[in-house]
């Protein structure tokens, strides 16, 4: 059963099937149905390249850490990871040719940013992530860059104040889900000379930000809510995935076993889908 959970979560299968599940939770509050469309399957392929980089480039800068728990795996399995990447970037080139063009100037920025944070194109061979602090913004502003405005624009909705809100609520909550992250690379960002939130303000402060953040995130449901863009029904699924988050988040400081970081944590934004999806019905 080990095998396959190191191949599901260390290949990047699942963090890959977690971005596909936040574009369809987009195009299921703007249309209330799921459509399999070029951006998803681009999505989907994207995530697996970028993540493969980033692991494989990681391998570099945690040496001393590479004979044990997530990196060991990573280490042993870099080859399958490499081929994973190249599939996945040739399965990415069919679909970014299918998508509109509007679609493809809008990923210029969020390429452009995915690609500096994985790649060492600074002085010192450092990433954007590499910088004090700013690799959690990123990946927020990514994120939320690439799970809604682009099926807005895909599917041609207007962009308007709906958008606006929805764009800050995906934010607030990958901001919110990211710390925990922050919190467990601690050890390994101090090896690295990275700052980050959970370093600065420590652990504990670090989660009641991250439940502060969940609640603001709330707050932009509650928003579009209030314009009747999302139902009650809606409003209540998004309800319940914060509850659940906000306690998963609770203990990201009382352990260090990875799977509860890289498959529960992530697999909020697959909770969070299954939810909204789950009361569409009602």
């Amino acid at each position: 059963m080990k095998p396959v959970i190191n191949l599901l979560f260390y290949s990047n299968f699942w963090i890959a099937a977690c971005a596909t599940a936040m574009i369809l939770q987009t195009q299921l509050l703007i249309t209330d149905e799921v459509t399999f469309t070029p951006l998803v399957g681009l999505v989907f392929c994207s995530t697996l390249f970028l993540y493969a980089i980033h692991r494989i480039v990681g391998l570099f800068k945690v040496e001393p850490f590479t004979k044990t728990g997530r990196y060991q795996v990573i280490s042993t399995f870099k080859n399958h990871i490499i081929f994973y990447a190249v599939l996945a970037a040739i399965s990415g080139l069919f679909f970014f040719w299918q998508i509109p063009f509007p679609v493809k100037m809008a990923l210029i920025i969020p390429g452009i940013l995915s690609m500096a944070y994985v790649l060492p194109f600074l002085s010192g061979k450092r990433r954007l992530r590499d910088l004090n602090f700013i690799k959690i913004f990123l990946v927020a502003i990514v994120w939320a860059w690439v799970s809604v405005l682009l099926p807005y624009l895909e599917m041609g909705e207007p962009l308007d104040s709906s958008l606006v809100f929805m764009v800050l609520e995906r934010a607030f909550f990958i901001f919110a889900i990211t710390l925990p992250f922050d919190i467990r690379d601690l050890k390994v960002d101090a090896h690295n000379n990275v700052q980050t939130i959970p370093a600065r303000i420590g652990a504990r402060q670090s989660k009641y930000l991250a439940a502060g953040l969940m609640a603001i995130s709330m707050f932009f449901v509650l928003l579009n809510t209030y314009t009747h863009f999302y139902s009650l029904w809606t409003a209540f699924g998004l309800l319940i995935s914060t509850f659940i988050t906000v306690f998963v988040i609770n203990y990201s400081d009382r352990t260090e076993e990875d799977y509860f970081f890289t498959g529960l944590v992530d697999g909020m934004m697959l909770v969070q889908f299954g939810v909204v999806y789950g009361v569409s019905f009602l």
